[in-house]
């Protein structure tokens, strides 16, 4: 039984705020994923969750607004997740090479959210300086700081431009990824993780 079914009330019970939200985010990053933004009615949010259309407006009163709020929950796991990962493990390079998978592995099972983020609100007027830019901000950082602290351990070598390499690597990754975020081809997390940690091992030399 999924999230979104278990959010459906039985008869006089009324769930809390909390979890009404939920159930309806739930159920709004399904039809999202399935139909696209375009697609998407919020009338069928409200169908599958067994509610009338304006009890989806009472929590969230523009469908781009459900959207922007499923993104941002799933941006918020995403760097719960990477950072209970990158604890576990030692070394600058090992870690840099989790990130790497990890954001491989998140385009391969999510392509239709990653497709949302990048069309439907990473061009928008209004994405730079929002909640969601800084989250993914957020989420791009922990890449930096792994670099930077490679550069102080000296794993790295000082004075890499360190801007510069965060955005070839999410840019390089995204636009090598990108005919299979329109469902087209396979994307072979393990392969390319290799080839790109081959690539980064010769560019990010230990500090002599």
């Amino acid at each position: 039984m999924t999230r979104a079914a278990r959010a459906v009330p039985q008869r006089g019970m009324r769930l809390a705020r909390a979890d009404r939200m939920d159930g309806i985010l739930d159920a709004a990053q399904a039809v999202f994923c399935e139909k696209g933004y375009e697609g998407t009615a919020v009338s069928e949010i409200a169908a599958r969750l067994g509610v009338v259309e304006g009890t989806i407006f009472k929590y969230f009163p523009t469908k781009r607004e459900l959207l922007v709020r499923v993104l941002e929950r799933w941006y918020e796991q995403m760097a719960l997740d990477y950072s209970a990962d990158l604890a576990g493990i030692e070394g600058a390079r090992s870690r840099l090479r989790l990130l790497v998978w990890r954001h491989l592995r998140s385009l391969r099972d999510n392509p239709q959210l990653c497709h949302l983020m990048f069309r439907e609100i990473r061009a928008g007027d209004d994405y730079r300086g929002s909640r969601l830019h800084e989250l993914n901000r957020a989420y791009t950082g922990l890449l930096t700081g792994v670099i930077e602290d490679g550069i102080k351990s000296r794993e790295f070598r000082a004075g890499l431009p360190v801007l510069l390499v965060r955005d070839m690597i999410y840019g390089g990754i995204e636009h090598h990824a990108w005919n299979y975020l329109q469902g087209r081809g396979k994307l072979d997390v393990e392969a390319i993780t290799r080839n790109v940690m081959t690539i980064l091992d010769a560019g990010l030399p230990r500090a002599p």
